[in-house]
């Protein structure tokens, strides 16, 4: 593992310092608890069992699909941008400490964004966290820079106090204490939602479930206590998706766990090619209080 990034890691169970075991197929703290390295790149920073195992492979396979056609590029383009902004506003580090941004992406899926926002920042290191072992063992391979942990972000994350520049949290849970803790004082957590008529087509035509009117006042008020809001932007595109392409689209989303497959499927195949879909989501920029 990139030494710059086992530098800002932290024991789940103990909070100690990390280091690479001399078979580099685990990591160690020195109060001698042991994470193992998977074969596929991740390492597995887990404490007792999660409450649940996170997306499922099939839904891990459809939006890597989905996201190598560049469907969703708006999103990494938006995130890429806001990154980049953040860490140009942070102080310049000591000279002993090295000028390595750590960007964090909590639930991170496929590590497809957290790989966008390295691209953009040269100097910047990047750990993807995530309760899937389908998704990790793609986040593993996001970027050169960045790797991937299993980890509930539920629970306490396994990062250093303050050592991280830029938390991203792309359509996934939030834990506001614990995104405060590990952040920078200067640092910027970035959280990405649906706006009220993302996927509005697909939504009416698969009575697929719909976005809250008013999740971004609660997602605001969810990490209030902890933060400032600081800018919020709408980003939009327009698809013409194929049939197979719309079913990759709701496979990969929480509609994949709240539709029946045999409706869903008929109502797709009567859709007529190309689908028109609308994407647009709401980036939100928060500093901590």
């Amino acid at each position: 593992m990139d030494p710059r990034i086992l530098d800002r890691l932290r024991c789940p169970v103990c909070g100690e310092s990390l280091g690479q075991a001399t078979d580099t197929s685990a990591l160690r703290c020195p109060r001698r608890h042991s994470f193992d390295i998977a074969r596929q790149g991740y390492v597995n920073l887990l404490t007792g069992r999660a409450p649940h195992v996170g997306d499922t492979p099939e839904m891990v396979a459809a939006r890597a699909d989905f996201q190598a056609a560049g469907h969703y590029d708006v999103i990494s383009a938006a995130l890429a941008a806001a990154a980049t902004e953040a860490v140009a506003r942070l102080e310049p580090p000591e000279p002993d400490v090295g000028a390595y941004p750590l960007v964090v992406d909590a639930g991170a899926g496929t590590g497809r964004y957290l790989g966008a926002v390295l691209a953009a920042l040269p100097d910047a290191v990047g750990l993807a966290l995530d309760v899937s072992k389908p998704a990790l063992r793609r986040a593993a391979r996001a970027h050169p820079r960045a790797a991937a942990a299993l980890a509930d972000t539920w629970q306490r994350l396994p990062v250093a106090d303050a050592s991280t520049a830029v938390l991203l949290n792309v359509f996934a849970p939030r834990n506001g204490a614990e995104f405060h803790r590990v952040l920078d004082p200067a640092g910027t957590l970035l959280v990405v939602t649906p706006d009220t008529d993302h996927l509005a087509e697909l939504v009416d035509a698969l009575d697929l479930l719909r976005v809250d009117p008013d999740k971004a006042d609660r997602v605001t008020g969810s990490l209030g206590g902890h933060f400032t809001p600081v800018s919020s932007a709408v980003h939009r595109a327009e698809l013409a998706l194929s049939r197979r392409e719309a079913a990759s689209l709701v496979g990969m989303g929480p509609s994949a766990w709240h539709t029946d497959a045999g409706a869903l499927a008929d109502r797709l195949a009567a859709l007529p090619e190309p689908v028109r879909v609308t994407v647009a989501v709401r980036v939100d920029a928060y500093r901590p209080r």
